[in-house]
């Protein structure tokens, strides 16, 4: 059997930043609007097993909070999900890679299109809902996160009406904001890192 290659959108890194790295969650507007330029201007894709080993690319994710009023979506990856690394984890964003199916027609925002694609894949949205840029996350302190840069965007719901699509491997549900930081005081370790950076923020 032949293996397919997957390839992802990536960006070199000394493309992306100038001579410092940014660390965490990052909401200034002008420095994430350039950084956001700069993915649209010099980003291409890559075999993604070499962009995993390279942290000289770094592999844009879109990381998306759904929010209905003050509250937001809290995940948690169940056992039968892909990866063990992420099992019993809670999330709050949902994330993945661009790829080249999200080119779409011609002059369609690629960032956007990966960002609604991977939304649609986990979560549906049965409400009206509008979608905004808010940051960006950087985390070189781990091998994933060196190899990985976060657009992080909100997706603010009219009303409550979201439902888990792979509910075998996924759970979620809203809750408030105070009782989000109170579960990641107690219970840091359980939050993905992404998430983990966003909360404390």
């Amino acid at each position: 059997m032949i293996a397919t290659m997957e390839f992802v959108y990536v960006v070199k890194r000394y493309d992306l930043f100038d001579r410092s790295f940014p660390h965490g969650f990052v909401t200034e507007p002008q420095a994430v609007s350039e950084w956001t330029r700069r993915i649209r201007e010099k980003g291409f894709f890559l075999e993604r097993r070499q962009a995993e080993q390279d942290s000289s690319f770094k592999q844009v994710i879109p990381y998306t909070l759904v929010l209905q009023g003050e509250q937001v979506l809290l995940l948690r990856r169940l056992a039968k999900g892909g990866e063990a690394r992420l099992h019993g984890k809670l999330s709050t964003g949902v994330g993945g890679h661009i790829t080249p199916i999200d080119g779409g027609p011609e002059g369609a925002d690629l960032l956007e299109a990966g960002c609604r694609r991977e939304l649609e894949e986990e979560i549906e949205i049965r409400c009206p809902f509008a979608l905004a840029p808010v940051g960006i996350i950087n985390d070189d302190a781990s091998d994933v996160g060196s190899v990985h840069f976060g657009l992080v965007n909100v997706a603010r719901c009219e009303r409550p009406e979201v439902g888990i699509r792979e509910a075998e491997v996924l759970e979620g549900h809203f809750v408030g904001r105070g009782e989000l930081e109170e579960l990641a005081r107690a219970e840091g370790g359980r939050f993905e890192t992404w998430s983990a950076l966003i909360i404390v923020r």
